[in-house]
């Protein structure tokens, strides 16, 4: 679907987002209350049909939950960011866009404490539902020894 250059998809993606920013290395950072939005469009407007990362980022002040994003079969890809308030965790969910979503969302719920509002079925993925903590986020605690 997409063929101009990346260049041309991001000059032309910041003048329908304001809010978006570009880094040096390319990297997208979007504002959360228009990242649905913003991915929709990617998807739906610019062939962007492959989502193949989600994964999240603690700063200590703030999180980012980061998207990576592509065109099967093109080398065109997208490093996505937003940030998320560290004291209410909580972006849109992408399921809704990306059906592949719902595992990596469950992951970093799991591990970081980030919500994904209107997740499907929004529960821990790999520690067990008694567990209260979050182990990838740098003020966890870890007590105890080898197992």
């Amino acid at each position: 679907m997409s063929q101009k250059p990346l260049s041309e998809i991001v000059e032309e993606l910041r003048s329908k987002y304001p809010g978006v920013e570009v880094s040096e290395q390319g990297t997208l950072t979007v504002p959360p209350d228009t990242l649905v939005a913003f991915m929709r469009d990617l998807k739906e407007n610019y062939g962007f049909n492959y989502l193949t990362n989600v994964t999240a980022a603690d700063y200590m002040e703030y999180f980012e939950t980061v998207y990576d994003v592509s065109i099967v079969g093109e080398p065109h890809m997208f490093h996505i960011k937003t940030k998320v308030d560290r004291n209410s965790p909580v972006v849109p969910s992408m399921v809704p866009i990306w059906g592949g979503a719902i595992w990596q969302e469950r992951e970093v719920y799991d591990l970081m404490g980030i919500t994904f509002k209107d997740h499907p079925d929004l529960r821990r993925i790999l520690l067990d539902d008694a567990w209260t903590e979050h182990p990838l986020r740098k003020d966890y605690k870890y007590e105890g020894g080898r197992e």
